[in-house]
């Protein structure tokens, strides 16, 4: 994942409109503040640096730590992945990983109401990432779980590397959900009446789940892992963009409340809502 913020980077040089887009700019259904959001996103910028320190300061196994290792203790639910070693499956998860931070921004550009509005897109799009990054790199810095293919004879020198202990969760499944539930919610709100909508979000869906299949055939990850990993990806996805609408958003409202509870005692205070 280290690869993330080079490739938004790269992608927002590559796929910014032309003025001729500028120009006609469609109405956007996000509301952004350049300050509150830059505050946002270097926030959540300097909590993955500090979680791929601390993920640089976790050690491997032992020998006698990895001859230790029964396949027996690992949950039930999980033990199916146990002892699986792939290099294929691991080159096809990065294949179907990696490329997606372009490809999701990517697709959005070519949306006639979405290509006005690109600058604000790419900016949400770089919070979400982030956002997805840090709980990733955050939780793999401080939860220790042994990688599946630890539990089989087969990795080599990866056996006793740090990234052996990084199994929870699946960081390349919810990068790759984030990208494209991100994609698909965009468009979702950009297009409310395009009849492609299902598609779209079928196809987000199913992305990240073929590269959650690939992780556990490579051993990199348990299906609790993936699981984790998919709810993280596709909750940022959709909350990032969903806390920035404009429609069907009324802030922030303060109503006082009084009355008497089932015990007969009485009181007061104040409710705050606030509608996503």
């Amino acid at each position: 994942m280290k690869l993330f913020l080079s490739l938004a980077l790269s992608g927002t040089l590559f796929l910014a409109p032309g003025p001729s887009a500028v120009a006609q700019q469609a109405p956007s259904p996000y509301r952004t503040d350049l300050i509150k959001d830059g505050a946002i996103t270097a926030g959540f910028t300097a909590l993955s640096f500090t979680g791929l320190y601390l993920v640089q300061q976790k050690s491997g196994l032992t020998d006698a730590e990895l001859a230790a290792l029964d396949r027996n203790d690992v949950p039930k639910i999980d033990r199916f992945a146990a002892g699986k070693y792939s290099e294929s499956a691991q080159l096809i998860s990065d294949v179907l990983c990696y490329p997606t931070f372009l490809v999701a921004p990517g697709l959005l550009a070519l949306n006639p109401n979405v290509r006005g509005r690109y600058g604000q897109v790419l900016g949400l799009y770089l919070q979400t990432m982030l956002a997805a990054d840090a709980a990733f790199t955050m939780t793999v810095g401080n939860v220790y779980r042994y990688r599946p293919y630890l539990y089989g004879p087969e990795g080599g020198g990866r056996r006793s590397g740090k990234i052996a202990t990084n199994s929870f969760f699946a960081g390349h499944v919810a990068h790759t959900g984030a990208a494209t539930f991100f994609a698909a919610k965009v468009f979702h709100d950009f297009n409310p009446d395009s009849p492609a909508r299902p598609y779209v979000w079928g196809a987000a869906a199913l992305l990240p789940a073929a590269v959650g299949y690939y992780r556990i055939e490579a051993g990199k990850h348990f299906l609790t892992d993936v699981m984790v990993g998919y709810a993280v990806g596709a909750t940022a996805g959709i909350v990032v963009p969903q806390l920035h609408k404009v429609a069907g958003r009324a802030g922030v409202s303060v109503v006082p409340l009084q009355g008497v509870n089932i015990n007969g005692h009485s009181y007061s205070g104040l409710s705050f809502t606030k509608q996503l």
